[in-house]
């Protein structure tokens, strides 16, 4: 048996008005395509799940938004998807939505790719090009063996933060000042942002 959150409940009761319509209509429409739902919060907004994330609805100052969490599977490539972070664009009003026969479909789909144990497709991100590192600083790490063996064996990300510092300086007397420090925290093993790290 699926669960109703006591926090969906003060969630959608501080919503606006224009928008408390439309979160009990959703809410209620994923409850009947599928009872076995659970409710609860999730990045601070209601998120239905059931063997897994399900799909979430949320309420701005002037829109609401409804997303299922495998949209491509479920909806596909829609336009209205790419005018807010739902699957169904900006909501101001119920007649914005799909008809209820429309969701319904929808639902069931959903919950049928969840039953399946369905992954959601995610964009593949291309690797980072590795960062330029400023010449100068080049130099600098050859002249102290210690700094620069800390540096290769940090991960690709944590040598990226240390020549971008250097390079992104805008003044060269700027750019020296933060060789002249790179060398020293990488000579003493540091990362570039140790000092948060210790806190």
């Amino acid at each position: 048996m699926g669960s109703h959150d006591k926090r969906v409940d003060a969630y959608i009761q501080k919503a606006g008005s224009f928008a408390r319509p439309i979160l009990k209509h959703l809410r209620a429409l994923v409850h009947q395509a599928c009872p076995e739902v659970e409710e609860t919060i999730k990045w601070g907004m209601p998120s239905f799940e059931y063997k897994g994330m399900l799909c979430g609805m949320g309420a701005f100052q002037k829109h609401c938004v409804f997303g299922f969490w495998k949209h491509e599977l479920v909806v596909g490539d829609d336009a209205k998807a790419r005018e807010a972070m739902g699957s169904f664009g900006c909501l101001t009003k119920l007649s914005d939505l799909p008809s209820k026969a429309r969701l319904m479909g929808l639902m069931k789909k959903a919950v049928a790719l969840n039953d399946a144990g369905a992954k959601a497709p995610r964009a593949k991100t291309k690797p980072k090009q590795p960062a330029l590192m400023h010449p100068k600083f080049k130099a600098a790490l050859a002249k102290n063996k210690r700094a620069a063996q800390t540096l290769a064996a940090f991960p690709p990300g944590q040598q990226r933060e240390y020549v971008e510092w250097v390079a992104s300086a805008k003044q060269e007397a700027t750019r020296e000042r933060r060789i002249l420090q790179a060398v020293q925290w990488l000579a003493e093993g540091k990362r570039r942002n140790w000092k948060y790290e210790e806190c």
